[in-house]
């Protein structure tokens, strides 16, 4: 119990690394001056490491650079997760500063930095030769710095993604479920499926690969996952057609690669979620920007409308000989359209700026839809009219939001001139003369 207490208390102290390397810090510097005291003649030629002189602004400037470069880190970092915790939770913290990548960047630094100061003590004495062995781990040592550096900002870039913060608790979950509950024994093996080994979204397939693997093997897969889902550990990947006794579940598995996070890649839908979730996240209960969502559905409505009328991929990849060999589940014309339609719907009816612009979109999408692809409109118009009717109580308010208006409001049919721009100007009515008038008025 005294070693866990030990061991738990040192795991949640910052500064135990960073600590660490303040001292091989110092003990490297004590160790490399002593050898060039040692030396009677240089090690090292001035022409790498320079003159004493050189040796002692090198030192210095080093010691400069990297206290202030430490400063910056920590100020960032700190910043970092504070942010982090406004966005995303408070309890995501711990996870942040107990990760120990930081704390070994953050080390590299201090013993440069000690390193620099504490070797300064070697120019001037013991002679006028430059002290070659310092100076040249100094260079080291500020690579070693520089290549922290480039680490500390992608680690710490990736693990300030929201992906990289779930994973960063979903993997140590994982380790401490398998520590605690471990397996008891072998699952039993189904010959017909090729079950995943690792966890991750799906961002590529091998479509040729498998193709080929499948014609040797003489048998058909099917991928189980959709581009872009989470596949658990020991999830169905594939399941086989036939006998694929011949098969390399290996092999197999090779030919998908998981990700933390979904890519554009081989991902089109994703595109459409991201879009989506800007748009939704402006007009929730936090955020009211219309404006920002109706830009959005200028974007998906410039998608949709690109392959409203092009035909969508079966999903069946076929062999030289003509025989299906693997299929994969796509996205449909009315997946696509709910994909990019339904949420906005649902969170745009209280604005009519946003009931238009969809209204606009829907519209213009079915004079270039295919006629079995004008139902997922339809049902998108009647549900967006359902839609407005419970937002809003008025019905002048409620004719006016579905008006269809590519702007929002600001080019529907009822906000604008209707006159054709051909259409010679209309002379104004003719006024009375206000002389004759007053005469008239006089005279009576």
């Amino acid at each position: 119990m005294l070693w866990f207490r030990i061991k738990h208390a040192v795991s949640r102290r910052l500064w135990v690394i960073p600590l660490l390397g303040i001292i091989a810090g110092v003990g490297l510097s004590v160790v490399t001056v002593s050898i060039d005291r040692q030396l009677d003649t240089p090690l090292l030629s001035e022409r790498l490491v320079g003159s004493p002189s050189d040796a002692g602004t090198i030192l210095a400037t080093i010691a400069t650079a990297v206290v202030t470069l430490t400063s910056m880190v920590l100020t960032i970092t700190l910043v970092a997760v504070q942010l982090a915790m406004g966005q995303f939770s408070p309890r995501i913290v711990r996870a942040l500063l107990d990760d120990r990548g930081n704390q070994v960047a953050v080390a590299v630094f201090g013993g440069t930095f000690v390193f620099a100061i504490f070797s300064l003590r070697a120019v001037g004495t013991g002679g006028e030769t430059t002290p070659g062995v310092t100076v040249l781990t100094a260079f080291v040592l500020v690579a070693a710095s520089a290549t922290a550096l480039l680490l500390f900002v992608h680690h710490a870039t990736q693990q300030l993604r929201i992906g990289g913060l779930i994973d960063l608790v979903g993997d140590e979950l994982h380790s401490q479920l398998q520590r605690r509950y471990p397996q008891a024994g072998k699952r039993p093996v189904d010959g017909s499926v090729v079950a995943s080994t690792a966890a991750g979204n799906l961002i590529h397939v091998d479509h040729d690969g498998l193709v080929e693997l499948a014609r040797r093997a003489g048998c058909a897969l099917e991928l189980v996952p959709m581009m872009g889902d989470f596949v658990t550990h020991g999830s169905p990947l594939f399941r086989i057609q036939g006998d694929g006794s011949r098969l390399d579940a290996h092999a197999i598995r090779s030919r998908v690669a998981l990700d933390s996070e979904r890519t554009h890649q081989d991902d089109p839908a994703y595109g459409f979620r991201k879009l989506v979730d800007v748009a939704v996240r402006t007009l929730g209960p936090g955020s009211s920007d219309p404006t920002t969502a109706a830009q959005v559905v200028n974007r998906l409505h410039d998608s949709l409308r690109q392959i409203a009328d092009r035909p969508f991929p079966s999903g069946a990849h076929r062999d030289r000989d003509g025989i299906v060999r693997l299929r994969v589940r796509t996205l449909s014309w009315d997946g696509y359209v709910r994909l990019a339609f339904d949420e906005i719907r649902l969170a745009g009816a209280d604005y009519p700026q946003v009931a238009r612009r969809l209204r606009a979109a829907l519209e213009d999408l079915k004079t270039v839809a295919p006629e079995d692809r004008q139902a997922p409109l339809d049902r998108q118009l009647r549900l967006l009219t359902a839609g407005v009717r419970r937002a809003l109580n008025d019905e002048d308010d409620i004719r006016a939001a579905l008006v269809a208006d590519a702007q929002g409001i600001g080019s529907g049919a009822d906000v604008v001139d209707g006159r054709s721009p051909f259409e010679p100007p209309q002379p104004a009515p003719a006024q009375p003369d206000r002389l004759a008038r007053d005469r008239n008025v006089t005279a009576g």
